[in-house]
């Protein structure tokens, strides 16, 4: 046995959606033969899936609740079939190269999420986007699957088969409306994947797409897994419309993964901490009604009894009382006197509510309640609620001015460039406070693919610097060009991720200026790779139509122009390695060996390696090992290579056939 050759394709979409149903129903599947290869691949049995689901199974022309548009069927396809690209790395860009975490990604975001399913499956605590609005222009984000105009009129019943128009306005009927739907789909569906199982992502839009990509996200996350659609005010001077209003906010939507997944809380902000007036031993409180606000009697009857209150508010008591478990209420056993008022949880509407605490608290906690007259003048009791760590829910509409995109967004960036090179940047504390209540551990993974000016990137490196935390981010971002004579193109940024490895570059170098103290080891910088086309030469071409010549260029099937770091990579996304590890580098005969994550892989790509190398190599104890098809003069060579490590790390046949690849 010899080592075979590391896959090249990405994640097949189809196959993982085969393997998931598989593990639920593999009844449901038989064999067949591939048509192609001739190999026997396993297949879904649709009538027996059909007769396991019985009566909640449905024929796909039968009427249905469903949201659909042209080119949905196409946006499926294209975002479960592989593809072969690469990425590839540019240290000559990055900071701090060799220790930092953090990843910038140069591409198409949707071949970029395929290529990193491998490694981050499931991985991702957090994803933050903001695409692009849909402002009836072309997409930035083309799609490969797009539909041509005529298909679409067909297809939506605008004109018939004979060219004949059977609506007018087309424009306006749904075209844009369906290619932006595509794009965003296609993305939303192969990035899913990558969330953790308590992970969340956070998409935010304006009311062009708000209600198609709410029933979007209903479908690819589920409805029972929303968790809030919170409003924004990005643009307090509003932006005015030609329908007589003036556009002052956007949306934020957040789903999970499961029904178990919850937002987390904000911290309280100077106003809300000012009513912490009171002092005691424990600390800051303030007193609050002992009415609940929220909840009814029917919901816990037995936090609704009686409390006698006396007139001047000098004291209160809670009378000897006994419960009725037949009738689901307490009996009162003893009378109020006469200056003492009965005072119950009735609200202002007369409707029974219940107290905060139960019985048995309050009689336990009779220090930390006090008698005193509600807003209306009546005698009751409140109590002391004190600050927690926890912080305070957030609420569903966000007005603070730290919110708006004008001043915390693209006055900022001015202040950091000195010059105006982004419209609409977000506010990074919007952003910021949107990965605070997205519970993050203080080494999540966020993930922003559609990251424009890098606010992400910016929010997660002042996360880290106010409490310590090792989050890493990830950000892709498509290789747009500035326009033309724009202030960014004269100040010699040529493309948007120029401008925005430039903020990060200079935010985390002033994040680190205004506390040297506490951000020593704070990770301000970044990988940058650059997606392209695979490492290997396509070879396309039949058996016969090769002569010698040609063969013997294909020996070594690599591109020319593609480094050692270039393969490195290219197998640490086949293999599911994540591109953030650590590496190190020795060279032994002349050759260079390569070390991911301490012995997770170890890697050399030089030609003819010598014994001492693969001593050298075994000697790390890998648990994955890499070479170059061109290492070996001959295939007898990497026969005894394979062996060699078999023999020196204990594998058996299938470990080693698992762990040593050539590319």
């Amino acid at each position: 046995m010899k080592p075979i050759r590391l896959e090249t394709t990405s994640v097949d979409g189809t196959k993982i959606n085969l393997e998931a149903l598989y593990q639920i129903a593999p009844s449901c599947f038989t064999e067949e033969k591939d048509e192609k290869t001739g190999e026997i691949k396993r297949v879904v049995n649709f009538e027996t899936l059909r007769q396991l689901l019985g009566g909640d199974a449905v024929d796909g022309d039968e009427e249905m609740y469903q949201f659909t548009w042209p080119g949905k069927r196409a946006a499926r396809y294209v975002a479960t079939e592989p593809i072969d690209d690469t990425l590839r790395p540019v240290p000559a860009d990055s900071v701090d190269w060799d220790t930092t975490e953090n990843l910038y990604i140069e591409g198409d975001n949707l071949r970029v999420l395929k290529l990193l399913q491998r490694g981050y499956m499931g991985k991702v605590k957090m994803i933050y986007i903001d695409p692009p609005y849909n402002t009836g222009k072309n997409l930035i984000y083309k799609n490969d699957f797009s539909i041509c105009e005529k298909e679409f009129l067909l297809n939506s019943g605008i004109i018939d088969e004979y060219n004949n128009r059977l609506v007018t306005n087309a424009q306006t009927n749904g075209r844009f409306h369906s290619d932006w739907c595509s794009m965003i789909y296609a993305r939303l569906l192969v990035c899913r994947s990558l969330l953790s199982k308590n992970g969340i992502i956070c998409l935010t839009i304006d009311d062009s797409e708000i209600q198609n990509v709410t029933a979007i996200m209903n479908e690819l996350f589920g409805e029972v897994n929303h968790l809030a659609t919170i409003v924004v005010k990005n643009n307090p001077s509003g932006r005015s419309t030609t329908k007589g209003v003036s556009i002052a906010h956007e949306y934020a939507l957040f789903y999970g993964t499961n029904e178990d997944t919850t937002l987390g809380r904000l911290p309280r902000n100077d106003e809300q901490i000012a009513r912490y007036k009171e002092n005691d031993e424990i600390g800051a409180f303030e007193w609050v009604n002992f009415r609940k606000h929220g909840g009814y009697k029917e919901d816990a009857p037995s936090m609704f009894y009686p409390i006698y209150v006396k007139e001047d508010c000098s004291s209160f008591r809670i009378p000897a009382l006994e419960w009725d478990e037949n009738q689901k209420e307490y009996s009162v056993l003893e009378q109020p006197e006469s200056d003492e008022i009965v005072s119950l949880p009735i609200d202002e509407q007369g409707r029974a509510r219940r107290w905060k605490w139960g019985l048995d608290r309050a009689l336990s906690s009779s220090s930390e309640m006090l008698a005193k007259k509600d807003r209306s003048g009546e005698p009751t009791v409140y109590i002391k609620a004190r600050m927690n760590d926890k912080g305070v829910l957030p609420l569903t509409v966000w007005d603070d001015k730290q919110y708006s995109s004008t001043e915390y967004g693209a006055n900022l960036l001015k202040k950091i460039f000195h010059a105006t090179y982004f419209d609409y940047p977000k506010s990074l504390y919007a952003v910021i406070d949107s990965l605070k209540i997205g519970n993050l551990d203080k080494d999540s993974i966020v993930l922003d693919f559609f990251s424009g000016s890098a606010t992400t990137a910016h929010a997660v490196m002042q996360l880290n610097a106010e409490d310590g935390g090792k989050r890493k981010y990830i950000c892709v971002q498509l290789p747009e060009e500035t326009p033309e004579g724009s202030e960014a193109r004269k100040a010699g940024y040529a493309t948007i991720p120029e401008i925005a490895k430039e903020r990060i570059r200079r935010a985390g170098k002033k994040i680190k200026e205004e506390s040297p103290l506490t951000t020593q080891d704070l990770d301000t910088g970044f990988r940058v790779f650059r997606i392209d086309s695979g490492n290997y030469k396509d070879v396309t071409m039949q058996p016969n139509e090769y002569d010698q010549q040609m063969l013997d260029l294909f020996v070594d099937n690599i591109k020319a122009d593609r480094t050692d770091l270039d393969l490195l990579f290219g197998a640490m996304l086949a293999w599911g390695v994540q591109l953030s590890l650590q590496m190190t580098t020795e060279e032994v005969d002349g050759c260079k060996i390569y070390a991911v994550d301490g012995n997770g892989l170890v890697a050399c790509f030089a030609e003819n390696i010598s014994e001492n190398v693969v001593q050298a190599m075994a000697a790390k104890q890998p648990l994955r090992v890499l070479f170059r098809d061109s290492c070996f003069d001959e295939d007898k060579t990497k026969i005894n290579i394979f062996e060699r490590f078999k023999q020196q790390l204990d594998w058996d046949e299938k470990e080693a056939i698992q762990n040593i690849r050539v590319v």
